[in-house]
């Protein structure tokens, strides 16, 4: 396994650990306060946005390169 295989996978499990990590906040913050249906939904939606952000970020880099 080179450095570069090493730091994408790094990377790749590192991101996807503090995502779990994130999800579990965000539910036990709309739990805490009450969101109801509607406000979980719209704090798992941001969430899923920033997550879909990172995703295609990912997705041009490995497009884009020579």
């Amino acid at each position: 396994m080179t450095i570069e295989q090493f730091e994408e996978w790094s990377l790749i499990i590192g991101v996807g650990g503090l995502v779990l990590f994130m999800v579990f906040i965000v539910w036990s913050l709309g739990r805490e306060s009450k969101a109801g249906k509607f406000g979980m939904f719209v704090l798992f939606l941001a969430l899923a946005l920033g997550l879909l952000g990172f995703v295609i970020k990912l997705v041009l880099v490995e497009m884009l390169k020579p």
